[in-house]
């Protein structure tokens, strides 16, 4: 508790400053105050709950377990092969570099309306860290180690599941705890720039209606959301990782 206590003042002070600037401003178009965006969070909650949280957090299931499954792909065929280490990392980087904002348009334009064209939003923002950092996490470990087991006859497979899997353990938790907050802000650009469901489509719609209120309140949703899911992942890490908790 202790711990969590400068956070909760910070976060107090942030919120009196904010419901005090919206009580300035007198205008919850362009600034609603905290107390606006949660009553409307409270009016809007069947069609939120019940309609557009679903719709967005199935986008960020599919689209997150893809980025797992190719992000880990990639850091090990990277780590075991130095040629596809070469071919693949530049073009990791540079995927990185053109403006998702750009190709969501025209991802709405090959998929429609369904829930791949998202998908593939949140798949490229979100398959990156994961990539970059499981395969530092397979760089750290140490030649001396591989070595030593070798010379004690370990296989390369033991040698990856025996030294390198729990080595790279907490970077693997690392990416997933930045991965989770970017799934959710890949499913809602995408939601944005092309849908008919989802918190990303409701909070576009709201701006279009002028509710200022209405635009942040899924908005709040998506932010509670991202923050229970990374106090999972790192119960979980907490769990899995049991030495790291006695340094």
């Amino acid at each position: 508790m202790n711990s969590s206590l400068p956070a909760l003042i910070l976060t107090f002070a942030l919120l009196i400053f904010w419901q005090a600037a919206a009580m300035g401003v007198n205008a919850a178009y362009i600034l609603p105050s905290p107390v606006q965006i949660l009553q409307k969070l409270w009016e809007l909650r069947e069609p939120l709950f019940l309609a557009h949280l679903p719709a967005t957090m199935s986008v960020v299931a599919i689209g997150l377990g893809i980025s797992i499954v190719l992000g880990l792909g990639l850091a090990v065929l990277m780590d075991a092969n130095d040629t596809a280490r070469r071919a693949l990392y530049p073009l990791i980087i540079a995927s990185q570099t053109i403006p998702t904002t750009a190709l969501a348009p025209l991802f709405v334009l090959w998929f429609g309306y369904s829930v791949w064209g998202k998908v593939l939003v949140t798949v490229l923002i979100t398959f990156f860290p994961i990539t970059i950092t499981v395969f530092d996490g397979f760089q750290s470990v140490k030649t001396e180690m591989e070595e030593l087991l070798f010379t004690f006859g370990a296989s390369p497979v033991q040698i990856f599941w025996k030294l390198k899997v729990p080595a790279v353990l907490p970077y693997f938790f690392s990416a997933i705890k930045m991965a989770v907050p970017l799934s959710i802000i890949g499913a809602a650009i995408g939601e944005w720039l092309g849908a008919q469901s989802g918190l990303g489509y409701f909070s576009r719609r709201m701006m279009t209606q002028l509710d200022g209120a209405g635009v942040f309140a899924p908005i709040l949703l998506l932010s509670v959301v991202a923050m229970i899911f990374v106090w999972l992942v790192t119960l979980l890490e907490k769990r899995m990782i049991r030495w790291r908790n006695d340094l």
